[in-house]
C-alpha cells in the first residue's frame, strides 16, 4: 500500500519534480495538493482520514504553511507532517515542531534527509 501524501506547495516547478521523486523514491501516492492556506485547510478539514503523510511549505501563494500544521494539530497518531521549505533556520524549525510538525527540512540542504524520513515513513519506522 502507498503512502497516502497531501503536498502544499506553490511553486509548480517544485510540485512537478517532487510528485515524481515521492512516487519512485518513496512509494507515496500524492492524493492531493494545495497552493494556498486556505485551499490546504479546508482539503484537510474535508479529508481528514484521507492521508497518511502531509509535507508543507512554509511560504504560500497566500497564508502561511505555519496556519496549515496549525490546522492540522490534532490529526491522529499515524498521521506525520513535515516541512519541506527553503526558509529554515533554528527558529523556524522550533516554531514549526512546536506547532505539531514532526520533523522540518531545508530544500536547498536536506533534501536526502528528507527522502530518507519518507523512506522510514513507508517502511513503518518512524
Amino acid at each position: 500500500m502507498a503512502l497516502l501524501t497531501f503536498l502544499v506547495e506553490d511553486n509548480r516547478t517544485i510540485r512537478d519534480n517532487l510528485i515524481p521523486a515521492l512516487e519512485e523514491l518513496a512509494n507515496t501516492d500524492v492524493v492531493g495538493f494545495a497552493s494556498s492556506e486556505n485551499e490546504a485547510v479546508e482539503w484537510l478539514a474535508s479529508h481528514a482520514a484521507d492521508w497518511h503523510f502531509l509535507i508543507v511549505d512554509l511560504f504560500l501563494e497566500s497564508g502561511s504553511g505555519l496556519g496549515v500544521l496549525r490546522a492540522c494539530k490534532d490529526r491522529k497518531n499515524s498521521q506525520r507532517a513535515v516541512v519541506l521549505s527553503n526558509y529554515v533556520n533554528a527558529d523556524i524549525r522550533e516554531r514549526c515542531l512546536a506547532l505539531g510538525a514532526d520533523a522540518v527540512f531545508d530544500k536547498s540542504r536536506e533534501l536526502d534527509a528528507f527522502f530518507d524520513y519518507c523512506k522510514k515513513l513507508f517502511d513503518g519506522l518512524v
